[in-house]
């Protein structure tokens, strides 16, 4: 698969935080399909988000439209899960089937929860499968799937003012959809990433997330990232 200069990126779960902050930030250069259960809940947010696109941008090269999930996993070249841990078989089964051979599927989905003790990650504590492993039983060509920005602070990511300054891990099995996920991290101003290895050290990079979350709160920091130096 070449890594396309200007391509269809669909996010699942669009109408979310994570959805928003990316569809801001890569509609300068792609065009951006936001997925919903409800068509209606996602073509309203895609007219949220480029008119919040064209006062930070004022011209740019991709569009924003809203689609329900199918439509959305049938369209796109690339592919972000935007969803929780809990509800991966329910829409995963319902989407990945109906993915172009040839689509980069992206998880940034974390198995997390919260406990008196802090965050915990559900595949240590509850010995359940990472959530790269859930999702790869159900991709067609599961060499695209691709494990990244697990550990991108939301509340930046939605500001395309904001400089997020930070390492993304990332970890898959096909060069060039790996390839295509890395130029996908440097288009978003000071991202960095830093691959960790093939899809099944993908828990290296889920882990992450509560590492983090847990040094957030112990620490009183602000939305933190991670760098290595």
């Amino acid at each position: 698969m070449p890594v396309f200069d200007f391509m269809k990126i669909g996010i699942i779960g669009g109408t979310g935080g994570m959805g928003k902050g990316f569809a801001l930030r890569w509609c300068e250069n792609h065009d951006i399909i936001i997925g919903s259960r409800e068509s209606s809940k996602a073509e309203e947010a895609a007219r949220e988000y480029f008119g919040l696109a064209q006062k930070e941008h004022g011209t740019f090269k991709g569009k924003i439209t809203g689609k329900d999930n199918t439509s959305v996993a049938k369209e796109s070249d690339v592919l972000v899960l935007s969803i929780p841990y809990e509800n991966i078989d329910a829409i995963c089964s319902q989407v990945l089937p109906n993915v172009k051979d040839d689509c980069t599927v992206i998880s940034p989905i974390v198995p997390l929860t919260r406990t008196d003790l802090g965050f915990e990650f559900i595949s240590f504590k509850d010995r359940k499968p990472s959530a790269f492993e859930l999702v790869h039983k159900y991709m067609k060509n599961k060499s695209r799937l691709v494990s990244a920005f697990h550990t991108i602070s939301e509340k930046k990511l939605i500001d395309p003012k904001l400089v997020l300054d930070s390492d993304i891990f990332v970890c898959g099995d096909a060069e060039d959809s790996i390839n295509l996920v890395c130029k996908l991290v440097t288009e978003i101003k000071n991202l960095r990433p830093i691959l960790l290895g093939p899809g099944s050290l993908s828990y290296l990079a889920e882990v992450t997330t509560p590492i983090l979350l847990n040094a957030m709160i112990k620490n009183k920091m602000k939305n933190p990232g991670i760098k290595i130096i």
